[in-house]
């Protein structure tokens, strides 16, 4: 069963989530006094601008379950029933303009696409960014991708990633396959690993959690509620893959995928993404107050203009096939360029402590000046 705790954030700030779902999850419960009717029926007159179609293409793919078993779009409802239903939400009224803009292609058959998206360019049309996303480019490229209407802004899309994380993102390409891949989402057997550049030292491995919501004081950032009174369950596991001294880069792998996780829960913990300027990664936390450590902070942030998260790694099953998938990119080039700098950054450091014996880097406390020969 669907448990309302765990449904995906479907409104998030303006900028999109690290992998938010964008489906929608309904529950029913049949009232006493109905009779006997299609499942597929029943279900387009309670959700607002479902077609029966597309009722039943969610039925094949199984989401819709009657008293927590998959049903099909003729099953006959009964008093009492519990439905539960996986289904693509209603769009926005924004005209869906193609583009034509340079997308990597990782892989693409009949029913799927994985892209490898830059920094910097926004997953779909919305209010501010009318043009120039990845779906104005994917439209163009492909033509048809499974939509809800002509008016839909989010054709294919089954989840998506900031405008400033780069990485692997999964388009659908036929109906069936953003529905069963929607499915795999919420049943979290999709495999996520990002790579984030993170402020501070950590242990070599943890998992944070702490339910995600919009913040109380602003409603365009998430915050972290750990006592779970507000917002919606989220778990994140890392471990440390190099350190820097100051700055660490560690691997993420997702439990949930709730609007901005990853930067929420680092920054929660005290160890906010390098350059993050909405979760205050974007000035000096840990270091020195030295001139030279300021200028060698600042030239990082030129190099990397962005929060430092790179969607890597994306595995899951085929959804009409079944084939285990698996997919992999390689770091781009802002974050190499800046993991190469702290790297010699930090060697330079420890060379420097190894031949004088004294940290340069963090500031002596002032000496007691000594007497003056011949005085007390």
């Amino acid at each position: 069963m669907m448990d309302e705790k765990d449904l995906p954030e479907l409104e998030g700030p303006e900028e999109e989530s690290e992998e938010q779902e964008l489906y929608e999850h309904y529950r029913f419960v049949v009232d006493r006094g109905q009779g006997l009717l299609r499942i597929d029926k029943y279900v387009t007159s309670r959700i607002e601008n479902a077609s029966r179609n597309k009722v039943q293409v969610a039925a094949k793919a199984g989401n819709i379950l009657a008293n927590d078993q998959p049903v099909k779009a003729n099953y006959k409802v009964k008093p009492g029933d519990v439905i539960s239903i996986v289904m693509a939400y209603p769009p926005r009224e924004i005209e869906l303009i193609p583009q034509d803009i340079p997308i990597n292609v990782l892989f693409e058959d009949d029913h799927l696409i994985v892209i490898n998206k830059e920094a910097g360019m926004v997953v779909h049309p919305g209010y501010g960014n009318y043009t120039g996303t990845l779906v104005n480019a994917l439209v163009h490229r492909f033509g048809h991708l499974p939509r809800q209407n002509d008016e839909d802004i989010k054709p294919g899309l089954v989840h998506r990633i900031d405008k400033n994380t780069s990485g692997i993102l999964l388009v659908a390409k036929s109906e069936l396959a953003q529905t069963r891949l929607a499915k795999l989402f919420f049943d979290r057997k999709i495999d996520r690993i990002y790579n984030a550049l993170v402020w501070g030292d950590l242990p070599d491995e943890g998992t944070i959690t702490g339910h995600i919501g919009r913040s109380l004081k602003n409603r365009k950032v998430m915050d972290v509620f750990p006592s779970g009174e507000y917002g919606k369950p989220a778990v994140t596991h890392y471990r440390v893959l190099e350190r820097f001294g100051y700055v660490t880069l560690v691997e993420c792998k997702l439990e949930t995928g709730r609007t901005h996780q990853i930067r929420a829960h680092f920054q929660h913990i005290g160890h906010p993404l390098f350059n993050d300027e909405t979760y205050g990664g974007d000035r000096i936390i840990k270091g020195t107050t030295f001139t030279k450590y300021k200028q060698f902070v600042n030239n990082c942030f030129n190099i990397l203009p962005r929060h430092a998260l790179h969607a890597k790694t994306l595995g899951f099953k085929h959804p009409i096939s079944g084939k285990p998938m698996f997919f992999d990119s390689d770091l781009p080039d802002d974050m190499v360029q800046v993991l190469e700098k702290w790297r010699n950054y930090s060697i330079h450091r420890q060379l420097e402590v190894e031949d004088t014996g004294v940290d340069e880097t963090i500031p002596e406390k002032p000496r007691k000046p000594e007497p003056p020969e011949g005085m007390e």
